[in-house]
């Protein structure tokens, strides 16, 4: 128990108030709360000793250096808003009822009932201290001895077993002998669990510090490798290039990225829990803790009990004595192998099966393959680019300045706000936030574009700054020491509707709709003078996919004759002849056509034209009228969604909506534009999966010199060698065109350039 001299005394602050000051700069992952970059706890302690308050901290920048400065200027305004989100709301209008709020006996029958459903076999020993883990299909005794037992207190949290409390028989195998008679026990079985030890996180920089494996639950082997130069490591060839054995991991693709760049290929079949347990439920957490604690009731080792927590102080596995890794090792290696028994029965369901064998796992070999092939980047151009966009933003400040008749510091919201609301008055109902200050946030300064000159240079200023911060200055240090290549991860297991993401750097989000943006993708260039880069995209994928999935006759015949789906939907709309369409009818259509993969409605739709709410509920009437089955298709998915808890893709991915029969109708809302947008957006990545591994598998089997080295969206970047251009261009546009079959045609649209924006 914490009183107010506790939270001070932990926190080093002089309230206890300050704790949210605290939180809205370090953030705070559970909360979704996100802080300023750069800050961890002991930074926020510090700046709030000194500064008091996130606000005064703000208005002080001036005194900060270097990165600090920058993060806390940058993300000003998000850890504002962080600190808003860690603030308890206290003046809700609520007089509280005590008598309703005592204690009633719970509904022990109604509850049993409910889980037995659900197998809540450790609540119900919980809170009603019985035992319902019977044998499958047998009733569970209302009458049984169970009824007589006193209940565990609900606030008693479950006991999780350990390494500490669970028998278990771990070996540390560290001579040639030893290593011998390990692989001997393995040839014994048809499937292994693999993990690897490492001197770093990044695969192709990591030294190899160990690997461990585990045939049987509760017994594992842990064998020390001491780097690249350990020649123990071709015992293990044979085994890793079986093409009858099953390698078994969590997160494989790092340990295949890690074996490879050690000069060991693994051809063995693969099975990987962490995407096992995505498919199954993609919305939840993936992490080995996590799984291990839900599943096998069972916390495993920390591993900052062995190299401390994250900071520079931090060790690395490489530091440590090889007999200090090993239990944790191996444990790794043992709960891995009983999560993937704890999967099977799941994943024997047809739809989970040929995801997962014949779409997720050969994905991740070729994952696992461009990345370690990485791009080519211009890093003096980006250096080049970075002097040239400093200079513009001094320059826009400079103007920002003279606009506002003084000097005042542009990234602080505090100053900004009185800038533009007392002394320059650009609106009479500016809005505050809750801290009294003015919200100056993007969509605040959008809606003032034309209220003064000045808003339109901030709002540039802003994207500029972020532009450099975010992408031209880090770029050139991602770049690897070793191979001068940008190596992106792309990870499978991020987003629930099926679609990659990218990570470090992420390509996704490189920006393409301004010009400095693009500027950008100048800078990803060829391998080489003999190698060009070619871009393959699909076009209008998700269109393509309701039409086919809605059955639309309308839609379906727009595609299927080739026609500019744009402005065959604006013809229908507004009742004019295709010839007679024009510019501004063409983009209201085409606003509405993307508008409805996302379930967007009259307000949405609105908002993004400029229009009034009349005019779009009018267009959107329309829409549905002459795209009738549109509409019916998504209703029905709303429907299916009711019945089964679900929605699927055109190869069966599901997409679990557990708030589509919520009675709040906010979030029964979104769940239900869920229903509508799940099925396309997670089939139009499927479409790209299937076509990326058709792809590589061709271009391995054949040999070629070019390579697959990213995926953006519905895109393909390859890294062309010019005598294959011929050879490679109408394979790539088949195999992507042909990955699915459908009622209307798939189209890709291909480029090729000196760089990535020539090819786009």
């Amino acid at each position: 128990i914490w009183d107010v001299e506790a939270v001070k005394e932990r926190f080093e602050i002089e309230d206890p108030i300050q704790v949210i000051d605290i939180l809205g700069l370090q953030g705070d992952a559970v909360d979704n709360i996100p802080g300023i970059p750069g800050i961890g706890e002991k930074t926020a302690k510090k700046l709030i000793a000194k500064y008091g308050s996130i606000e005064n901290l703000v208005e002080n920048t001036h005194e900060l250096k270097g990165k600090q400065k920058e993060n806390v200027e940058n993300f000003a305004e998000q850890g504002l808003l962080s600190k808003k989100l860690a603030t308890i709301v206290t003046n809700i209008d609520y007089t509280p009822d005590f008598e309703d709020m005592k204690m009633n006996e719970m509904n022990r029958d109604a509850l049993r009932e409910v889980f037995i459903d659900l197998e809540f076999r450790t609540m119900s020993k919980r809170v009603l201290g019985e035992d319902i883990s019977s044998s499958e299909g047998e009733q569970i005794s209302m009458f049984g001895g169970a009824e007589s037992q006193e209940p565990i207190l609900v606030e008693e949290a479950p006991q999780l077993n350990s390494i500490e409390t669970v028998p278990h028989n771990y070996a540390f195998v560290n001579d040639d002998q030893s290593i011998q008679d390990m692989l001997n026990e393995i040839s014994k079985h048809k499937e292994y669990c693999f993990d690897t030890e490492t001197s770093t996180l990044d695969p192709i920089d990591a030294n190899l510090v160990g690997m461990s494996f585990s045939v049987e639950p509760g017994k594992a082997y842990y064998v020390p490798i001491k780097g690249r130069t350990d020649n123990r490591l071709k015992l293990f060839t044979s085994l890793f290039q079986d093409p009858s054995k099953v390698m078994i991991g969590q997160n494989l693709k790092y340990d295949l990225k890690v074996l490879e760049v050690h000069g060991e290929k693994v051809d063995n079949k693969l099975y990987d829990t962490m995407i096992a347990h995505y498919l199954m439920n993609p919305d939840l957490k993936h992490g080995m803790d996590v799984l291990a604690e839900t599943y096998l009731n069972y916390k495993p080792v920390s591993i900052e009990s062995l190299i401390g927590k994250k900071g520079k102080n931090q060790l690395s596995m490489a530091d440590l004595e090889p007999e200090a890794i090993s239990d944790y090792a191996a444990e790794d290696a043992d709960i891995t192998l009983q999560l993937k028994k704890a999967f099977e029965k799941d994943m024997k369901q047809e739809h989970l099966s040929k995801l997962f064998h014949d779409m997720e796992l050969p994905l991740m070999r070729v994952l696992a393959t461009m990345e370690l092939e990485g791009v080519n980047l211009d890093i003096q151009a980006l250096k080049d680019y970075s002097l040239e966009l400093g200079s513009t933003i001094d320059q826009l400040e400079k103007e920002i300045h003279e606009l506002a008749d003084e000097e005042f510091n542009v990234d602080s919201p505090k100053q900004l706000g009185i800038i533009l609301f007392e002394k320059l008055a650009i609106s009479a109902k500016a809005k505050k936030t809750k801290t009294g200050q003015y919200s100056t946030g993007e969509d605040v300064l959008s809606k003032h574009i034309n209220d003064h000159e000045i808003v339109p240079k901030l709002m540039k200023y802003r994207q500029l700054r972020k532009l450099k911060s975010t992408y031209v200055d880090p770029l050139p240090d991602l770049v690897n020491t070793n191979t001068n290549r940008l190596h992106t991860n792309y990870m499978q297991t991020i987003a629930a509707t099926g679609r990659l993401s990218s990570n470090n750097p992420n390509l996704q989000n490189i920006p393409i709709r301004t010009e400095e943006g693009r500027y950008i993708r100048k800078a990803f260039i060829p391998r080489d003078e003999n190698h060009i880069l070619l871009a393959a995209d699909y076009s209008q994928v998700e269109l393509r996919i309701i039409a086919a999935l809605s059955e639309d006759d309308a839609m379906c015949e727009a595609f299927i004759n080739g026609a500019d789906i744009h402005a065959a939907t604006a013809s229908k709309v507004f009742g004019v002849a295709i010839e007679d369409v024009d510019r501004d009818m063409r983009s209201k259509a085409k606003a509405v056509n993307f508008g409805i993969i996302y379930g967007q409605g009259p307000f949405g739709l609105a908002q993004n034209l400029g229009i009034s709410r009349k005019e779009s509920k009018g267009i959107i009437d329309e829409y549905y009228v002459q795209f009738s089955k549109l509409k019916e298709y998504q209703q029905n998915n709303i429907e299916f969604a009711r019945k089964n808890g679900y929605v699927e893709t055109i190869l069966g991915r599901r997409r679990y909506l557990k708030d589509i029969n919520s009675s709040n109708a906010v979030v029964r809302g979104f769940a239900e534009r869920n229903a509508i947008n799940a099925p396309i957006q997670g089939s139009a990545a499927d479409v790209i999966k299937v076509a990326m591994v058709n792809l590589q598998k061709i271009f391995m089997e054949k040999g070629f010199k070019s390579k697959m080295i990213m995926q953006v969206h519905d895109e393909l970047v390859f890294d062309a060698h010019k005598d294959e251009l011929d050879l490679i261009t109408p394979i790539i546009k088949t195999e992507m065109e042909s990955a699915v079959k459908l009622r209307v045609p798939l189209e890709v649209e291909i480029d090729m350039g000196e760089n990535w924006l020539e090819a786009h």
